[in-house]
């Protein structure tokens, strides 16, 4: 049985794995270092964040505060920018960084930016392929219908594609909040260098959930093969 503790195709995960435990690490102590260096001009994230989406035209797009840590998102279906406490009140070169990306966010949906219209199209089926495709394949391969496991591989395909296609979203969304974080005056050149590296720490956990990704993907193919 390849879910059992034996299972030899849990191999593929290992990189994967390990790249996802640095990721974090990175990230944690990437974000923590700069979220005690104040940025010079002094302004909370909040602020940059409001900056930047006036001097691209969005001024009706709402900033409001979260709970919890690193949670900042844009949601686009609501056109809201939503920070969490640490970004939003925040006055230091971590918080401005990040507030700028999710802005960075914001001005691709206004845009019209390919890659993010192409991920918002595959969320739903994300869903339904996160949520379902475990279920699937493992009553298929319960049961022996091949069938059955080989439809939640497909399903577990969509969630792939969400995750690569989510790759070059995040670091444009990056590219335009340093942009924008010069441009503006808002934070200053060694501050810039600050801001790219806790963007680069938060890249890097995208790029890791999509190796984990494929990994999970490549391991269901060679189970439903070998089952075959």
């Amino acid at each position: 049985m390849y879910f059992g503790y034996y299972d030899p195709t849990f191999v593929f995960l290992i990189p994967a794995l390990l790249l996802t435990f640095y990721a974090q690490t990175k990230i944690q102590a990437t974000f923590s270092r700069y979220l005690k260096v104040r940025s010079l001009r002094g302004l909370t994230g909040a602020e940059a964040a409001r900056i930047i989406l006036d001097r691209n035209g969005l001024y009706d797009v709402p900033i409001i505060v979260i709970p919890g840590r690193l949670t900042d998102h844009y949601d686009p279906s609501q056109r809201v920018l939503r920070l969490s406490e640490d970004v939003y009140y925040g006055n230091s070169i971590a918080s401005i960084g990040v507030a700028a990306h999710e802005a960075g966010h914001a001005i691709q949906h206004q845009v019209g930016y390919t890659p993010l219209i192409v991920r918002n199209s595959l969320v739903p089926v994300a869903n339904i392929g996160s949520n379902l495709s475990w279920i699937l394949i493992l009553l298929g391969l319960f049961i022996g219908a091949m069938g059955l496991a080989r439809l939640g591989v497909l399903l577990f395909t969509a969630v792939v594609l969400f995750q690569i296609v989510t790759l070059p979203v995040e670091f444009n969304a990056s590219s335009r909040a340093l942009v924008e974080l010069d441009a503006n005056g808002i934070l200053f050149d060694d501050e810039i260098r600050g801001a790219r590296k806790v963007l680069n720490a938060a890249a890097l956990t995208y790029v890791a959930a999509t190796l984990m990704a494929i990994s999970q993907l490549l391991r269901l193919l060679f189970i439903t093969r070998d089952r075959d």
